[in-house]
């Protein structure tokens, strides 16, 4: 039986991959400081005392509840702005080459 390929699948040479290596370097570092920035932001609207900063694991003042709800918005709103911009960049990079960057 053979496999089909999808239009949608976009095929990658060796040369793509190492050329978008940097370009992925810095997206991820993008991606955590903007990541940071909306947590911040969103830490002090949904936060119950309003504070300025997350609650962290070691710090006793907060309680487990506060600080794995903290962890969790935190940990999936990185997760999320990560794939936008690597998605973005990857886009961006094809539209550039011609070429898809991964798989």
């Amino acid at each position: 039986m053979s496999k089909k390929t999808s239009k949608s699948e976009k095929k990658s040479s060796t040369s793509a991959k190492i050329l978008y290596r940097p370009i992925g370097l810095i997206s991820g570092m993008v991606s955590g400081a903007l990541a940071g920035v909306i947590f911040k932001q969103l830490w002090k609207r949904a936060s119950p005392t309003h504070r300025d900063d997350s609650p962290k694991a070691l710090e006793s003042e907060f309680g487990l509840g506060e600080v794995l709800i903290a962890a969790a918005l935190q940990g999936a709103l990185f997760a999320l702005v990560k794939a936008l911009v690597d998605r973005g960049g990857a886009r961006a990079f094809e539209r550039a080459t011609g070429e898809w960057p991964g798989d």
